[in-house]
């Protein structure tokens, strides 16, 4: 078996078709789909089974809930492919994705592909795992879906179950394993934005597991990723007025521009906790926004 495509299914019965479908388009005959019912309590659980006795590629796994990273580990666990992907079931690819990436993939580890209308990569190769977090800035976009994998990858790698932003916490142990990433131009994943997900409507709580996976990645630290933190830092703390978990760091302003190297520049001269709080009376005199 050459590709094990996991999706993960719960309470998704408007988009689960579409998101099949497009798999199954894709011009790769040696694959399995493997349709992870999470316990979902509306039709998704027939239209899954109806999928399977349609198409022999697609297998069926009906499980109590447990999350999106149960979800995942659970079809990781019967995967036979060789290499691995995962797709949201409120998305879906371009036609004529998958094969001319399993092509380029061969020699590599992990290979990363674009966005539609959100991430542009260019054709590249990496065998500094370090450089590929940063000057990729692999950490701003640590999604598992727009990512093929090699399986082996994941014979110690494991999702974390009852986390959320589950990613950030996954891909730097993958890294860690991985000789060769790559990322390519073509093909690519449509990620169809919900304005009810945890992205969009993250609490204090869910933002500082997000910080908390990045501070404990063990991934390179440099003056552009830890702006990247202090963002989250401000959020967090702007929720939750606690305490200040990301440690301060003297940043260079001259490696920015704009808003970001007045905000380097104030970092360094009134530190963190007093940055929150400009942050916070800011936002309290800016209009709502209108998504």
């Amino acid at each position: 078996m050459k590709l094990s495509i996991v999706i993960p299914v719960y309470r998704v019965e408007a988009t689960l078709n579409r998101c099949i479908e497009s798999v199954l388009r894709q011009d790769v005959d040696d694959m399995e789909v493997i349709l992870v019912d999470d316990g979902s309590p509306d039709k998704c659980p027939q239209i899954c089974d109806e999928w399977a006795q349609k198409d022999p590629r697609v297998s069926v796994i009906h499980k109590l809930n447990g999350g999106l990273s149960d979800a995942r580990n659970a079809g990781i666990d019967v995967a036979h492919g060789d290499f691995l992907t995962f797709v949201d079931s409120d998305d879906y690819l371009a036609p004529g994705t998958y094969a001319p990436l399993l092509d380029i993939i061969e020699d590599a580890d992990i290979l990363e592909y674009s966005i539609a209308d959100r991430l542009s990569l260019k054709d590249h190769s990496y065998t500094d795992m370090n450089e590929y977090w940063l000057l990729g800035h692999a950490y701003q976009h640590t999604y598992a879906w727009n990512k093929i994998y090699r399986s082996a990858l994941f014979e110690q790698v494991r999702f974390p179950k009852g986390k959320v932003f589950e990613d950030v916490y996954t891909l730097p142990q993958l890294l860690k394993q991985a000789h060769k990433v790559k990322t390519s131009s073509m093909g690519h994943y449509h990620y169809c934005y919900n304005p009810q997900g945890i992205t969009a409507n993250a609490s204090g709580e869910q933002l500082s597991m997000l910080l908390e996976a990045h501070l404990t990645s063990q991934m390179p630290l440099d003056d552009t990723y830890y702006l990247y933190l202090l963002n989250i830092q401000i959020d967090v703390w702007e929720r939750l007025k606690g305490d200040i978990k990301l440690p301060f760091r003297k940043l260079n302003p001259q490696v920015f521009h704009g808003l970001e190297k007045l905000k380097a520049e104030a970092h360094n001269t009134l530190g963190i906790k007093k940055i929150c709080k400009i942050t916070r009376l800011i936002h309290r005199f800016k209009k709502p926004r209108h998504w």
